[in-house]
């Protein structure tokens, strides 16, 4: 039995991100995402809020309806003991981008079930895997989806979740040909979620997902001076997520 941070919460950690390969190229950052209950998404106006619409419930007003109608077409369902919850960037000052918005299927004993990775690029574009994680927090999936101009759609990830009253996290690694090409994680301790407290980590972040979006972007002008582009395909979302 697993025992679940206090919800919801803010979780204070770091962002770090690993080229290996052709060249090496690292990004760490400070940075904080919140942990909530699907059915009990937190709103705190300008400084944050978990809007369904911003992430797995696209013309629906539940979260909790739009990822289990996702699971649903991977053959899984949701158990009326068991909780969704959701580790994601809110929408602050009015914008919100989230790389990765991970969902922990959590059953009455704290055990992780499943996760869904929905995963958005910065072409406007989403797409989601459900795996099913061992007792260590652990799975491989393949890759779908055209998340970075410098890499092929192939290869896969190595998944690793970690969701304890003490340290979340998540953390995710391309293989493409058996060689290990990047990194990506987020680490951080969660703390219940209080305006007081949210309001500190954004004066100490300010901006956090302005910050995130213009990361993205200098990382991105930083590669194309050295990596060839990867011709994009248009992406189709894969059912559940249209």
């Amino acid at each position: 039995m697993n025992d679940l941070p206090p919800l919801p919460a803010l979780v204070r950690g770091r962002v770090n991100h690993l080229r290996r390969t052709p060249i090496r190229h690292r990004v760490r950052a400070r940075t904080y995402l919140w942990l909530a209950d699907v059915e009990d998404l937190p709103d705190h106006g300008l400084l944050g809020r978990l809007r369904p619409g911003d992430h797995l419930a696209p013309g629906t007003t539940s979260l909790r309806a739009g990822v289990a109608r996702f699971a649903a077409t991977r053959g899984e369902s949701v158990a009326p003991d068991e909780r969704l919850l959701v580790l994601a960037n809110a929408r602050a000052f009015g914008h919100v981008f989230d790389p990765l918005t991970t969902y922990f299927c959590v059953t009455a004993d704290g055990t992780v079930r499943w996760v869904v990775l929905e995963i958005h690029n910065t072409y406007g574009e989403r797409h989601a895997h459900l795996v099913h994680v061992d007792e260590r927090g652990r799975a491989r999936v393949a890759k779908e989806f055209h998340v970075s101009p410098f890499l092929t759609v192939d290869g896969e990830y190595d998944v690793a979740v970690l969701l304890r009253d003490d340290l979340v996290g998540v953390s995710i690694s391309l293989r493409q040909n058996g060689i290990r090409i990047l990194d990506a994680s987020f680490t951080g301790r969660p703390e219940p979620l209080t305006r007081a407290g949210l309001l500190r980590a954004a004066l100490r972040t300010p901006l956090v997902t302005h910050q995130v979006s213009a990361r993205i972007r200098a990382h991105g002008i930083h590669l194309w001076t050295r990596l060839p582009v990867v011709p994009r395909r248009p992406h189709t979302p894969p059912e559940g997520l249209r």
